[in-house]
């Protein structure tokens, strides 16, 4: 596997991972508005929700670095 679809793929998963949490916190509270309002810190994640969202935003970042690796390395 090369390092552009690594890159793609960890994207992908990871944002499909961050978007699962905010949907697990939608189902739970039915509020919308907050996360329509991301900037004022009205989330109220539950442990489960807010590991789930760290996973995603650290492998979007991972994705990140990933594409600095292999177009500055490769």
């Amino acid at each position: 596997m090369t390092l552009a679809v690594l890159e793609q793929l960890l994207m992908m998963v990871g944002f499909g991972v961050f978007l699962v949490s905010l949907i697990l916190y939608v189902l739970r509270t039915s509020d919308v508005k907050s996360i329509l309002v991301f900037w004022q810190a009205t989330i109220n994640f539950t442990k489960r929700e807010f590991m789930i969202n760290r996973v995603g935003l650290s492998m979007m970042l991972l994705a990140v670095i990933v594409r600095f690796c292999n177009h500055f390395f490769a």
